[in-house]
């Protein structure tokens, strides 16, 4: 199966598992199968995610800067294919609460991102080719405000796992933070995820480049 094969998948999803809160029944989809306005309902109007679009790690610094939000979000469109169930090729999932869209996981090709190529947590006390595109990323998630804390990043990352597999990845990675009880990070900073979440979905632990950084992997072979 090729890395962009179509393989339509629904998964519904209770998450309570995943969390110390209860968690709402989700369903999760993939970014083509659902409405680019949902998308952007995630996304938000203001903040990093919105003026992002999904575009820090795919373009160089320059390159990012010199884009206007309109811009990136027009790549962003393009490269999930919104609302084109038929296309076969998207980059994430969209993550639904009873019908209202709450969580986008941004799911790629490693060589995709192409300012990680440079970035040094991906690589610290590793040797792989940098150019492998059948390692894929788990490479940020948005969480809409007002449904944090609920458990949706850890159902996204489980999401993820087939999400990946079914599209031909020989390895799914993620490079999250750590977290501790009671020690305040901001939604920005966690935007690549926690230990803790991609732990519970069984990511196993590579290296811990820094302090606050891991390199978690799920290598479909095994």
């Amino acid at each position: 199966m090729t890395a962009c094969a179509l393989n339509a998948f629904i998964w519904s999803l209770t998450v309570h598992d995943y969390s110390r809160a209860m968690a709402p029944a989700l369903t999760i989809l993939p970014a083509n199968e659902a409405p680019w306005d949902d998308l952007q309902a995630v996304l938000g109007s203001k903040g990093d995610a919105a003026r992002c679009q999904c575009q820090r790690y795919k373009l160089t610094w320059h390159e990012y800067h010199d884009m206007t939000r309109e811009e990136r979000s027009f790549l962003l469109r393009e490269e999930t294919d919104c609302g084109n169930p038929s296309a076969e090729c998207t980059s994430g999932i969209v993550a639904y609460h009873d019908g209202v869209p709450v969580g986008w996981c941004n799911i790629e090709p490693r060589p995709h991102f192409t300012r990680m190529r440079n970035m040094p947590t991906p690589w610290a006390g590793r040797s792989e080719d940098r150019d492998d595109a059948t390692v894929w990323v788990v490479a940020c998630f948005v969480i809409r405000l007002g449904h944090r804390r609920k458990g949706i990043s850890r159902a996204l990352a489980v999401a993820a796992i087939d999400f990946a597999r079914s599209r031909g990845a020989r390895a799914l990675e993620a490079y999250p933070m750590a977290t501790q009880e009671g020690v305040e990070i901001t939604w920005g900073e966690l935007h690549v995820g926690s230990r803790n979440s991609f732990a519970a979905a069984g990511f196993k632990e590579l290296t811990h480049p820094s302090k606050r950084r891991y390199v978690m992997r799920i290598d479909f072979d095994d």
